[in-house]
């Protein structure tokens, strides 16, 4: 909550302990994004095993962030979809529905860059 005594450095600091906040109880609490951060990792030591170039690893983790947010956009969504209806609802079903549809999207086109990344040096071991 904001608090009217901040100053702008100050404000600031706190949203950055929010943040981490968030980011710490998203890494410790929900599944899907230990996950993606497996993969995240292994996409990582791939990238240091196949001598990735500084554009490829922009694109990379320009890709695993669109991963772990929409992730995070979606674990939101339904935090919030629990809290207005507890038991279960068709209109909060569909709405659960979709917002798991983001994650998908981004994990889709990542997996997308990943092949134009590795499958040509992939292709070279053989």
């Amino acid at each position: 909550m904001k608090n009217p005594k901040d100053g702008f450095i100050r404000g600031r600091i706190r949203s950055l302990k929010f943040a981490f906040k968030g980011m710490w109880i998203l890494m410790t609490t929900e599944d899907s994004i230990k996950a993606q951060l497996f993969f995240a990792l292994i996409a990582i030591l791939l990238g240091f095993y196949f001598d990735i170039s500084n554009v490829e690893w922009m694109i990379q983790f320009l890709a695993i962030g669109l991963v772990l947010v929409a992730e995070a956009a979606n674990t939101a969504i339904e935090e919030i979809a629990d809290f207005i209806h507890p038991n279960y609802h068709k209109k909060i079903g569909l709405i659960k529905d979709i917002a798991a549809g983001a994650p998908s999207f981004a994990a889709v086109i990542s997996l997308i860059i990943a092949g134009f990344i590795y499958l040509p040096k992939i292709a070279l071991l053989f």
